[in-house]
């Protein structure tokens, strides 16, 4: 049975920075494209940033792009995110997910299987 742990998360300051990871087990990771989306209290979850299987692809919201960066190392089964310039907006649960295949997709629908979230808050 597949399974993503997110870690990492925890209170900032804004302007500060925060890298979380999501470790995967159960299967082989490397074919699929991964992603992390974020969920705000009271608000839809939202697609972050994703990587195709070998790396070479990556995708980004708007409202991260030039802040955020993900990759991933499929030697250890994990993919990060790291975060600077991190502001009060960045406030939300972070879930990473595993894609149906390997190309990079915001779709939420596209992805498979989801971790349970590590917290991320960012305090103004």
């Amino acid at each position: 049975q597949v399974q993503l742990v997110e870690s990492g998360g925890g209170l900032v300051q804004a302007g500060g920075s925060l890298t979380v990871s999501c470790a995967a087990s159960g299967h082989t990771f490397s074919p699929y494209a991964m992603a992390w989306f974020r969920q705000a209290p009271g608000k839809e979850r939202e697609f972050v940033a994703a990587i195709s299987w070998s790396g070479s692809r990556t995708d980004y919201s708007d409202s991260v792009k030039g802040r955020f960066t993900i990759s991933r190392d499929n030697a250890k089964n994990t993919i990060y995110l790291q975060m600077n310039s991190l502001k009060s907006e960045d406030t939300a649960v972070y879930y990473c997910a595993e894609a149906v295949a390997q190309w990079v997709t915001s779709r939420r629908d596209e992805y498979r299987y989801w971790g349970q979230g590590t917290q991320v808050t960012v305090s103004s």
